[in-house]
């Protein structure tokens, strides 16, 4: 099995240099609250405090359209502890992102407004573009420069963003001192409005996990992808088997976990491995067999994610059987790395500074991109 690499330039744990400034990643997905504080570092950066909760703050939203007052109160607790966690750190650059949930929520402005009162962190509601892009500047050091392209796929809670990538073009330096997220070679991405929340709230599962019950999510999912073809130019190098994917959300990571039988999780092993597209279709077999409450007991699912974690396994059939290519590669990282990488570039520090110049700076609760 490869060594999982870290995050660009990235080490684990520590508290970094006391002189050293902190730059904050948050994400308010549909599913989960993450936030990432880290310190510039010599060819990257240093992860000095990371914190994750489930918070389902689409909860129910495919049904309603709006966010209902329990999500909201739920992704607020969490809101606040970050906001806290930012506070102490003294974090000099922020930016934190809401994505699906939000962007197709009636009231999510409202909701993002309320956050902003409670919390003093203002959100930014971020289009589909720009959270695609960063999720391909978040696993950058996972593309396999020896193949010709990959196809980064970050399921979300709500949304699933595709990102197909150019690997024989330049603009895919991981090294934050020359990195600039306007020359990713991002030759053609889709997003749809399916993530695990959405998915699994359209088929509930049932007391039983069938195969025609899996079967119909995997066939949900494809119908919407089947009519882009803005990608077909990359169909010749999937075909010869010279493309890989990769793979960044938590169903994902909870079936590479699966895959490696590990007695609890740990990213240290799950993020970077390969798996191969028969791993995966096993480990998504292996879990159609448990019950619910078995699944929930599985120690690299747990009953927060144990109803959503097949509707991941679809979706990401669903990719495989449009796009096929034998080699995936698990990415327990994303978004918030990708922000990282774009606050500490010197594309990014120029843009800031341009801003203030026109007398528009930044907070560091606010944007810093």
């Amino acid at each position: 099995m490869d060594e999982a690499p870290r995050a660009p330039g990235a080490a684990a744990g520590g508290r970094g240099r006391d002189d050293a400034p902190c730059y904050g990643a948050l994400d308010l997905g549909t599913n989960n609250c993450r936030l990432l504080i880290a310190t510039p570092a010599a060819r990257g950066f240093r992860v000095i405090e990371a914190y994750s909760r489930i918070v389902r703050l689409g909860e129910g939203l495919s049904a309603s359209g709006r966010l209902s007052e329990a999500a909201m109160d739920r992704a607020l607790a969490a809101l606040k502890v970050s906001a806290e966690k930012i506070r102490r750190r003294r974090v000099v650059k922020l930016k934190a992102i809401a994505t699906q949930a939000c962007r197709s929520a009636v009231n999510g402005p409202e909701f993002v407004a309320r956050v902003a009162e409670e919390t003093g962190l203002q959100l930014q509601i971020i289009p589909p573009r720009e959270e695609a892009q960063l999720s391909v500047a978040g696993c950058l050091n996972l593309l396999d420069r020896s193949a010709d392209a990959a196809l980064v796929v970050d399921v979300g809670g709500g949304s699933t963003e595709l990102s197909w990538v150019d690997l024989k073009a330049g603009g895919l330096e991981s090294d934050v001192g020359r990195f600039s997220a306007g020359r990713l070679p991002i030759k053609a991405w889709l997003s749809i409005p399916i993530g695990v929340v959405t998915l699994a709230e359209q088929f509930p599962e049932g007391e039983i996990a069938t195969e025609a019950w899996f079967r119909a999510m995997v066939d949900r999912v494809k119908s919407d992808l089947a009519a882009f073809r803005r990608a077909d130019p990359f169909r010749p190098i999937f075909d010869a088997d010279r493309a890989h994917l990769i793979g960044t959300s938590g169903a994902i990571t909870s079936l590479a976990g699966m895959h490696l039988k590990l007695p609890r999780y740990d990213r240290t092993l799950v993020d970077g491995i390969w798996m191969t597209r028969a791993d995966c279709e096993a480990a998504a077999d292996g879990l159609l067999r448990l019950t619910p409450t078995e699944r929930a007991m599985q120690p690299c699912i747990g009953p927060d994610r144990s109803d959503l974690v097949l509707a991941g396994a679809a979706i990401l059939q669903a990719v495989q059987e449009l796009w096929p290519c034998n080699r995936v590669r698990v990415a327990d990282r994303g978004l918030r790395e990708g922000i990282l990488m774009t606050l500490m570039s010197p594309a990014g520090k120029a843009r800031r500074r341009r801003r203030r110049g026109r007398g528009r700076g930044t907070s560091t609760q606010g944007s810093g991109q």
